[in-house]
């Protein structure tokens, strides 16, 4: 069985991998002035606060950049296309792009997220948005 949480995982990072394993797509939002902010801290970069929620994000979004990722000693078996994605929330998250060839890529893609298992370890990834795999909102 995967394991759902990496294995350092800090106080200000937990319930982000808390969410990962119950396939939801978290980030804290300060509780002084709203912000949204991904990854996590233990202060609000807006207003220095330290009180924050959890938020849920819709996990859909487009991809504002990306790139073409290579072992630098080891040949991959499959090209793998890391992207910068901004979520329609306005956070912007970093991960792979899963079930597209990298000739199909490009900025403005739409994308959604969908938790798959890498070396052992559950992840946000993303997939074209309406691409069999992705959460449905």
């Amino acid at each position: 069985m995967p394991s759902v949480i990496p294995p350092v995982v800090g106080h200000d990072d937990e319930f982000f991998w808390d969410g990962v394993g119950q396939g939801r797509l978290l980030v804290q939002r300060c509780t002084g002035c709203g912000t949204l902010r991904h990854p996590p801290s233990p202060m609000c970069p807006s207003c220095r606060a330290l009180d924050w929620v959890p938020q849920e994000l819709s996990g859909r979004g487009v991809v504002f950049s990306w790139i073409v990722s290579r072992h630098p000693t080891e040949p991959d078996d499959e090209p793998r296309i890391v992207v910068l994605v901004t979520l329609e929330e306005g956070i912007r998250l970093i991960a792979n792009l899963q079930g597209v060839d990298p000739a199909e890529v490009r900025n403005d893609l739409a994308v959604e997220v969908t938790f798959e298992e890498v070396d052992g370890v559950v992840l946000p990834q993303f997939r074209p948005a309406g691409a069999p795999g992705t959460v449905a909102q």
